[in-house]
């Protein structure tokens, strides 16, 4: 890193995070990252009030809704302040308890964001294929019962990097190599091997993100195939509109991820600047796009928001499974 820090005294109470590379940048870099962060704060709010408020929304598709809103939330707040306060106030100290933590949330809510978007594309399949069986397949129990198996995967094996990475001996306070308490940055400065550091987390990686992608392009190919079936031109376009929208921050969130995973574990020759710079758009670019390509793209959340901004009153929901799910 380099920029100079005025502790002179090294401690393994804390460690240094910043911006290697574009220091001469931060105020230029704060902009678009506090506008990206309040599109999220906003919109996943708003998304997630009027799911609450409108009753003819308290429906499967609209729950998994707010659960991803929960998550772009945690996972927007699990580094922005912390990068602000670093370009903005030049805070570049974080204790050692808070880096770990960062780390765990960090990755958590980055795991349980593939997976709901994983449920998702099945709560969409199931209403596309067994239309007349949808309510019957996603009950409230069956839905509890899903995301409880998916927040423990995710707790289970995302605590764990940070438990290894945490007990790692650190010699004295040193300098991240990264704006945040990226896992395989903080860890490369143990005095010791990290083999199984480095191993455990392509394992997970691999197994969550892995996993998923193959269950969401197995889902989304179906759910094309049927919208090919549609009988009417308009129908067909409002369709491949919606599920491009959907595509669109589904591969973006995957393969900014992978490749940022991937440059930061094996790519030596790349600039530790771009190497930032990838992590970050992964983390703060979908929980901004997703309130308006899952939300406020949706017919129903629309009129829930032009109800409350504008006090009108809307009419009920006239509610076709399927027809709901493949032109929405």
């Amino acid at each position: 890193m380099h920029t100079t820090y005025n502790i002179s005294s090294a401690t393994p109470d804390f460690f240094l995070i910043g911006f290697p590379g574009l220091e001469d940048y931060h105020y230029w870099l704060s902009i678009p990252f506090t506008i990206m962060y309040l599109i999220a704060i906003l919109g996943n709010v708003t998304i997630i009030f009027i799911v609450k408020h409108e009753e003819n929304l308290h429906m499967p598709m609209y729950v998994f809704l707010c659960v991803l809103a929960v998550v772009d939330l945690g996972l927007s707040t699990s580094v922005l302040p912390e990068m602000l306060n670093v370009m903005l106030f030049k805070i570049h100290v974080i204790s050692f308890q808070a880096c770990f933590l960062q780390m765990f949330l960090v990755d958590f809510f980055s795991g349980l964001e593939s997976s709901i978007l994983a449920v998702m594309a099945y709560d969409r399949y199931v209403a596309i294929y067994r239309p007349l069986h949808y309510t019957s397949l996603l009950t409230a129990t069956s839905i509890v019962k899903i995301l409880t198996a998916l927040l423990i995967r995710c707790l289970i094996l995302t605590g764990v990097i940070a438990i290894l990475a945490s007990r790692l001996p650190y010699c004295s306070l040193t300098n991240v190599s990264h704006c945040y308490c990226y896992h395989i940055a903080v860890a490369k400065l143990a005095c010791t091997d990290i083999t199984l550091n480095s191993s455990y987390g392509l394992f997970v990686a691999f197994l969550i993100i892995g996993t998923d992608l193959i269950f969401i392009a197995f889902t989304y190919v179906k759910i094309l195939k049927a919208v090919l079936k549609l009988g009417s031109k308009a129908a067909k376009h409002k369709a491949f509109n919606t599920c491009g929208s959907h595509l669109f921050i589904i591969l973006y969130c995957y393969s900014s991820g992978l490749f940022s995973f991937l440059t930061n574990r094996f790519g030596q020759s790349f600039p530790q600047y771009i190497k930032i710079l990838l992590s970050v758009l992964y983390l703060i670019v979908p929980p901004a796009l997703n309130p308006i390509i899952y939300g406020l793209r949706t017919k129903e959340i629309r009129e829930g928001f032009h109800k409350y901004l504008f006090r009108t009153k809307i009419k009920p929901i006239s509610f076709n499974m399927k027809d709901k799910h493949e032109v929405n």
